[in-house]
């Protein structure tokens, strides 16, 4: 990822922000200071949230080199669907949007509850705390930081002063997005990471990232769920069941063929049960799921080499809709 490493999708999101915040009242958000000086945008929490808004958090997500559409479908049995796509798909997914900051700290720690979350968001690579920015090379300097953090409440002061800390930040230019799963910007920006969760298993599975030329996905939007798990649970099946990735890649046909063949969700002994019934299973111990599961369910894999393409896997719209539809 070499080519992109004077990239900076920390500065390529300020106007992102600041569109959020002028047009608040109309995205239904709440902004405000923390007694830090950190300015937290909150979409969910103590305000409505919308689906516009989550559409701006999740290109916000991507470091500004996706772009995201909500699209009517009258075609399918669901109407509303996310469509997604990116240029520049490794680093916007894997080094922005990707939720892999560990952002948690003990009763100990805040003095009262515990916390716990996944950072995701561009402020990530200015922090490089994780593995993955040594695999794809790439991290990120800029005077000033937006991070998105999928909880209902408002973190403790520890982890907002480490988050400055380790972003080598001063808190007037970090902005914390707050998306609460179940609520319509927690929704959206969840579902909008379609393509990343193909990025990421695409990483796994150990294809070349260097090999990655382009990517679209898309997804349907479900409503939110009435609490934190049936929401978790309709946007984990919106990619697992009615996901579909289309990857342009480099290189040689075997390499490709094998990644169409074992990129889909389909690979999964768990494949066929919705998320929260397998969430559910495990003792709602996120990690002892098959991590083959997460995977968009409909995988296309173009070779822009040799002009050959593959398709693995399928749409199981029918699941869906047995849960999302009365």
């Amino acid at each position: 990822m070499s080519e992109f490493k004077n990239i900076s999708v920390n500065k390529k999101s300020e106007k992102l922000v600041e569109s959020l915040v002028l047009k608040q009242k109309e995205f239904g958000i709440k902004v405000f200071h923390h007694a830090s000086g950190v300015q937290i945008i909150d979409a969910g929490i103590n305000s409505k949230g919308s689906i516009i808004a989550g559409l701006k958090i999740s290109e916000i997500c991507m470091g500004g080199l996706g772009t995201i559409k909500l699209i009517v479908d009258h075609s399918k049995p669901w109407p509303t669907w996310l469509s997604v796509s990116s240029s520049i798909p490794v680093i916007s997914c894997l080094g922005s949007q990707y939720a892999g900051w560990d952002l948690s700290a003990t009763k100990e720690e805040t003095g009262n509850d515990s916390f716990f979350c996944l950072g995701s968001g561009p402020a990530r690579s200015l922090a490089c705390k994780e593995k993955l920015f040594t695999d794809i090379n790439y991290g990120d300097m800029n005077s000033k930081g937006v991070l998105v953090m999928e909880v209902d409440k408002l973190p403790p002061r520890c982890i907002i002063e480490k988050i400055l800390k380790d972003c080598k930040l001063v808190a007037q230019d970090l902005t914390i997005i707050l998306t609460p799963t179940q609520s319509l910007s927690g929704t959206t920006q969840v579902v909008s990471r379609v393509l990343e969760v193909a990025l990421h298993k695409t990483h796994t599975l150990g294809f070349d990232l260097n090999d990655v030329v382009e990517g679209v996905a898309s997804a349907p939007l479900p409503s939110p769920g009435k609490d934190f798990t049936e929401a978790m649970g309709r946007t984990n099946d919106a990619i697992l069941y009615g996901g579909t990735v289309h990857l342009w890649v480099k290189g040689k046909d075997t390499n490709s063929k094998k990644l169409a063949e074992e990129l889909s969700s389909k690979n999964s002994g768990d494949y066929g049960e919705s998320f929260s019934k397998i969430f559910k299973n495990v003792n709602y111990d996120f990690y002892k799921i098959d991590p083959h599961l997460f995977a968009p369910a409909n995988v296309w894999i173009s070779n822009l080499n040799s002009g050959n393409s593959w398709n693995s896997g399928s749409l199981n719209l029918d699941l869906l809709i047995r849960q999302w539809k009365l």
